[in-house]
């Protein structure tokens, strides 16, 4: 799954960085600054409500977008989400066209 957003972000012309974890990416977040974060639900180590939490806690990532892509489309999900911080919440599988045009939304 990482590889599909990541190889259709890169075709659409996007800087990618890519995490394999949650802990991982909450590493990688605190080295360097990013115009959006995407981010899966179910990760090990950290999971993507857990990690949209604590990017938010950094000052830095008070403003930054943050999509998460995940198989669950609960309400319940979703409003744990939004409480998080998450700007938006895409359902797998994604249509990469979609993924782009909400992208662009939300980092304009």
């Amino acid at each position: 799954m990482r590889q599909m957003v990541s190889f259709t972000l890169k075709s659409a012309g996007y800087n990618v960085v890519e995490a394999v974890d949650g802990q991982d990416a909450f590493e990688k977040a605190g080295s360097r600054s990013f115009d959006l974060v995407l981010t899966d639900q179910n990760m090990p180590r950290m999971d993507g409500i857990s990690l949209t939490k604590k990017l938010r806690e950094n000052p830095q990532f008070k403003a930054t977008p943050i999509l998460i892509l995940t198989t669950e489309s609960s309400d319940q999900m979703k409003q744990a989400g939004r409480a998080a911080g998450a700007t938006g919440w895409l359902v797998k599988p994604f249509d990469p066209s979609k993924l782009i045009e909400v992208i662009q939304k939300v980092i304009r």
